[in-house]
Order: C-alpha cells, then sequence, then structure tokens
C-alpha cells in the first residue's frame, strides 16, 4: 500500500500504485518508481532516479539525481528471473550510480547500512556489499564482488569479478584489483601490493593497541619476508594468539579462491 502523502510526492514523478511507499518518503520530480518496488520510511529519492520492481530499500536511504536502483544484471546468462537489489538503512547512493540485481546464481545483490556510493559507482550483479563501506567516484566492480564491512575503496579502482576485499580494507585510488585482499590490509600501486596494516583505520576504529600488534605480526610473516603463504599461516598459527581478528584473516585466506594481493 502506498502510504506516502501525494505533497511528498513530486507531480511529475512516476510511482506504480503497485509500489510499497513507507511514511514520510519524498520523491523528485522526474524519478520512476516501478510496481513492486519497497522503499521504507524515511528514504528521499532524487530527481530522474529509476528505482525498479527488484529494489528493496530500506530506511533513511537518501538515492541522489541520476542513480539507477534494480535495474537487470548486465550477464548474459540472465534470462530475466526475478531477483533483488537490497539496500540497507541509512545508505547513501550519490549521483549517477547504478546498482543491478541479482542473477539466479544468488538471488540478490546486497548493500549494507550505512554506507555511502559516490557518483558514478557501479554495483554489478550478485555483489555483497557490508556495513560502512564508502565507494569513491566511479568504482567500477565485476559480478559476485564481496567486500567486508568499514573498507574504503578510493575513486576510480576497479574490481575483477569474484574478488573478495576483506573487513577494514583500504585501497587507494585508481588501481585495479584481480585478487583478493586480506582483512585489515592497506594496498596500493602497480601492480596493486600490501604497504602493510590499515594502521589509521584500525586506531581510528578503536581496536585494541593488542589487536593491531597481532595483525601487524601477522603481517609482517603473510607479506614482508621470505615465506610462502602456506609456511607463514603455519608460523603464524605457531607463534601469534590467535584473537578474532587473527582468525579473521586465516579464515579468509583459506576460503580465498582468487588468490592473494602480496
Amino acid at each position: 500500500m502506498n502510504e506516502v502523502t501525494d505533497s511528498a510526492i513530486h507531480a511529475t514523478a512516476v510511482v506504480s500504485s503497485k509500489a510499497e511507499i513507507g511514511a514520510d518518503v519524498t520523491i523528485g520530480p522526474g524519478a520512476i518508481v516501478e510496481a513492486g518496488a519497497v522503499i521504507g520510511a524515511g528514504c528521499k529519492i532524487a530527481s530522474n532516479t529509476l528505482i525498479t520492481s527488484g529494489a528493496r530499500l530500506g530506511e533513511n536511504i537518501t538515492v541522489h539525481h541520476g542513480a539507477v536502483v534494480g535495474s537487470a544484471p548486465q550477464d548474459l546468462k540472465f534470462a530475466g528471473e526475478e531477483t533483488l537489489l537490497t539496500v540497507g538503512s541509512g545508505t547513501e547512493i550519490r549521483e549517477y550510480a547504478t546498482l543491478n540485481r541479482g542473477t539466479i546464481e544468488s538471488g540478490e545483490t546486497r548493500v549494507g547500512e550505512n554506507c555511502l556510493l559516490m557518483a558514478y559507482v557501479h554495483v554489478a550483479h550478485d555483489c555483497q556489499i557490508g556495513n560502512n563501506v564508502i565507494l569513491a567516484n566511479a568504482i567500477q566492480m565485476g559480478g559476485h564482488v564481496e567486500i567486508g564491512d568499514s573498507a574504503i575503496i578510493g575513486g576510480g579502482v576497479t574490481i575483477h569479478q569474484f574478488v573478495h576485499i576483506g573487513q577494514h580494507v583500504m585501497i587507494g585510488g585508481g588501481f585495479r584489483t584481480v585478487q583478493d585482499v586480506c582483512p585489515y590490509a592497506l594496498v596500493g600501486g602497480y601492480p596493486l601490493r600490501i604497504a602493510g596494516a590499515n594502521l589509521t583505520g584500525l586506531r581510528r576504529r578503536k581496536f585494541k593497541r593488542e589487536a593491531i600488534q597481532a595483525i601487524n605480526s601477522a603481517y609482517k610473516l603473510l607479506f614482508f619476508s621470505e615465506l610462502n603463504t602456506s609456511q607463514a599461516v603455519e608460523r603464524i598459527k605457531e607463534e601469534i594468539e590467535l584473537i578474532p581478528e587473527v582468525q579473521n584473516i586465516l579464515s579468509f585466506i583459506e576460503d580465498s579462491t582468487r588468490g592473494l594481493v602480496k
């Protein structure tokens, strides 16, 4: 049921009576909201946006001018199946960003809560983005990318399909990411490489000193020794306390399918 008052919908907006609109939603001029779309309470949908039938927006989301939320996957295998694009509450989607819904493989593309997707970001089909993620301008990602909570990705970064980027990672602007990036990493350069742990980010997020020291010690073995990854993992298990942050790194390595940025 469309609960929003007529005064909140601009006269030139096209909003289906079969869309589900929460309380206190505003929809700007020229916006299109298709049948089946769900827009939570307090959302602000700006001018000339498209919210498709597969879009599921939480509360207090802002979608800026020209953004397209929930469009069909750019995947030749897509056969028109009903899939979703889910956006968590508090997220902001800036101008001309494009967010594709999932394919039959996962059924859903998901963006978490309190994220910032800057202008011209492209979130491809079946991507899974955590909470509190910042994606700077013009990031382009392939399908099935996973990005962990509180990651920050610089402008113009391209991310290969199926790449996994761990929690609290920071990637500098303009780089090409074709392999998995361990949690807590600071990365940049050509080719992309680990510069160390994201120490500034971890301190800002109030990580305990002991956790930062353990992460740093694990990184020295993984990325700044003569050991290969398997040898480094064994040394970490032997020498470093397996606190949750260290276990998170080890689990990420075990699950990696594309190999690691080193």
